[in-house]
């Protein structure tokens, strides 16, 4: 299920299935905590990505009831399949957060195995887990027991430099049932620093037979390109390159099936992206929580036309939505925004 360059210098198009679901394209939205909500799930599907994952779940049941959790669980209006991340150390709570978000409409459920954050490897969850096979090994077949629907398995390439397990990791989940891998090219040592290393995802491709996404330093269509044909793999995990740019999933899409450039959105289409994301995130968190989720959204997409931040800072200072969509419209009206070739 390999990606393959043709003699026309594109991609042939390469069908990728996760259990019964054969996705539209090979170009995954990646879950990112506080990012991947569902109006920017809507906005990137809408915007090319054969599949968006949300943010990551608790298994902590103590923590659903919470308004953060329930708002986590609602996926109205999401086109199929919904998958849905869990994330925790406790094979038995991660069986019973499957289960829950199974029947909240999760047709695909993922286990975080890749977070690098303090907060959440301090609690032996993320990528702390893959210090422990034997634990790896219990969650796995928890959750694949606990539910029918496809389990899928998000982790890096391993702790740090000296203990790049993911091959064998990769091995054992096929295994016992996973049915795809989505592995990021850096350890849980690395964080976000440094370039993302791609011969150990190619190791892991190489040792299973169920479907790979490459992770790590997507950011344009060429990029995407040399990572497959770098890889192997069947598909590609875009996150923070999405950040502001949802419209790079149909840039990349169009490059690996055409071999040609789409151009940069006008800025008459930024706006209306924009703007509709706004809107969204007002409607879907209410005015207090929206207003305030917007902001940073808006830093994303205006990195480039406001690279002093003068319009940012008067934005983040606003407090009503009538407000904020006020202000981005004029925004467009007064500024050319940048129109720049993705490289």
């Amino acid at each position: 299920m390999a990606v393959r360059p043709d003699s026309n210098n594109h991609q042939e198009k390469i069908v990728v299935a996760i259990g019964p679901h054969v996705l539209p394209n090979n170009l995954v939205l990646a879950p990112m905590a506080g990012v991947t909500d569902r109006p920017f799930r809507l906005l990137c599907r809408s915007m090319g990505a054969g599949l968006a994952v949300s943010e990551m779940v608790t298994a902590d049941k103590r923590l659903w009831h919470t308004r953060k959790s329930r708002l986590r669980l609602d996926h109205r209006g999401e086109p199929e399949p919904r998958a849905v991340q869990i994330a925790g150390g406790d094979p038995e709570m991660l069986a019973e957060a499957a289960r829950l978000n199974v029947k909240h409409g999760a047709q695909i459920i993922d286990i975080n195995m890749g977070c690098p954050a303090k907060k959440v490897c301090n609690k032996a969850a993320g990528s702390a887990l893959m210090r422990d096979e034997a634990l790896v090994r219990d969650i796995l077949q928890a959750v694949v027991d606990a539910v029918s629907v496809p389990v899928t398995l998000k982790m890096r390439t391993g702790w740090d430099a000296s203990h790049r397990n993911a091959p064998s990791i990769a091995r054992m989940a096929e295994d016992i049932g996973i049915s795809a891998l989505s592995v990021h090219g850096r350890t849980r040592a690395d964080a976000y620093r440094g370039e993302a290393e791609y011969e150990t995802i190619a190791r892991v491709k190489r040792c299973v037979d169920i479907p790979v996404f490459a992770n790590g330093d997507v950011n344009s269509p060429e990029k995407a390109r040399s990572v497959l044909e770098a890889t192997g793999a069947d598909g590609l995990l875009i996150g923070r390159a999405a950040q502001g740019r949802p419209w790079l999933f149909r840039q990349i899409e169009h490059y690996l099936r055409t071999g040609r450039f789409l151009p940069a959105p006008p800025r008459e289409e930024i706006r209306d992206i924009l703007m509709g994301h706004v809107k969204a995130l007002h409607g879907f968190y209410g005015d207090f929580m929206g207003l305030r989720i917007a902001r940073k959204h808006v830093g994303w997409y205006l990195s480039d036309s406001d690279p002093e931040g003068h319009f940012r800072r008067h934005f983040n200072q606003l407090t009503e939505s009538r407000e904020q969509l006020d202000a981005l419209n004029h925004y467009f009206i007064g500024t050319q925004i940048k129109e720049v070739h993705v490289a």
